[in-house]
């Protein structure tokens, strides 16, 4: 499978993408690349409920976040095996026959055709979730639409200034307030099962990082208006290049934490907020091809 001229996410490098290799932003080839696939029990409790949510990490990222807790798969690309879009599907399988209720895809945005032809070669009979960083093209989810149940996007900043700092991404504010209008278009509101299950929706989570309270503020303000679900998110760890930003290279502090959730309760979003102690790298998955392979 082949892609020239790349232009699936924001950045359309127009890089030439062979099955295996690629010299665009991601560094990626059209084939999916995958560092791990299991059964995962630290999302939101509508999508980990109590047999897991079936996690597929895929390596690389458009996106590049300075601070990101996956910078070994996303950024330095040190894990991950290619396959192929009937692999990619098996694998799928695997998850749900191992009782996940849905089949998460994190950071799917650079391997949308090859995830798009894994899931018509068989539909998950769980949900399928889209979980990116938000910096996504309204283009490419479009070509997704009727394959994707559930989106969980990120929204990371409001700021085009803050955005350039840590994630080299300018347009980052305006491609993903206009790639979660086009979420919510495909899924309508959140619908839910008996047992409190995220079945079909759109729920926007938003990281707080340490000394930028004010651009959560900004972002829960914005998301008031979209009548989203919202996670908010409390377990920034200083990872990848953090430390070369001394502004970051920190634990959010408890008045960092409150203030924050104290805007959201005042703001009267609905969704989850994650607890403070949740900041240790002890959630980070271990990415040692897990799960890739039969």
């Amino acid at each position: 499978m082949e892609l020239k001229a790349c232009r699936l996410c924001p950045r359309r490098c127009g890089a030439y993408r062979s099955s295996e290799k690629g010299d665009g932003v991601c560094k990626m080839g059209a084939d999916a690349v995958v560092a791990r696939a299991a059964l995962h029990f630290w999302e939101e409790p509508c999508l980990s409920g109590t047999r897991g949510s079936g996690t597929v990490f895929f390596t690389g990222c458009p996106l590049g976040c300075v601070f990101c807790q996956n910078y070994e798969i996303s950024a330095e690309r040190a894990v991950g095996k290619r396959v192929t879009p009937e692999e990619l599907s098996g694998i799928f399988q695997r998850l749900e026959e191992q009782g996940a209720h849905n089949i998460n895809l994190v950071n799917p945005t650079h391997f949308a055709p090859a995830i798009a032809r894994a899931l018509r070669l068989r539909r998950p009979s769980v949900p399928v979730v889209y979980n990116s960083g938000g910096y996504e093209r309204v283009e490419t989810l479009r070509s997704l639409e009727g394959l994707i149940d559930v989106y969980l996007p990120d929204l990371k900043y409001l700021s085009p200034e803050l955005s350039r700092r840590y994630s080299k991404a300018e347009n980052y504010p305006e491609a993903a307030k206009a790639a979660i209008a086009e979420m919510l278009r495909q899924t309508g509101p959140a619908r839910f099962d008996a047992d409190g299950m995220l079945l079909r929706g759109t729920l926007v989570r938003h990281l707080i990082l340490p000394s930028n309270t004010k651009n959560s503020a900004e972002v829960l303000r914005y998301l008031a208006e979209q009548n989203v679900l919202v996670s908010l998110m409390a377990q920034y760890v200083p990872c990848g290049k953090a430390g070369e930003y001394p502004e970051i290279n920190r634990r959010i502090t408890k008045r960092e934490y409150e203030k924050v959730q104290e805007l959201l309760f005042s703001l009267g979003l609905d969704g989850y907020v994650q607890e403070r102690s949740s900041a240790t790298k002890d959630f980070i998955p271990s990415f040692r091809l897990e799960g890739v392979s039969p």
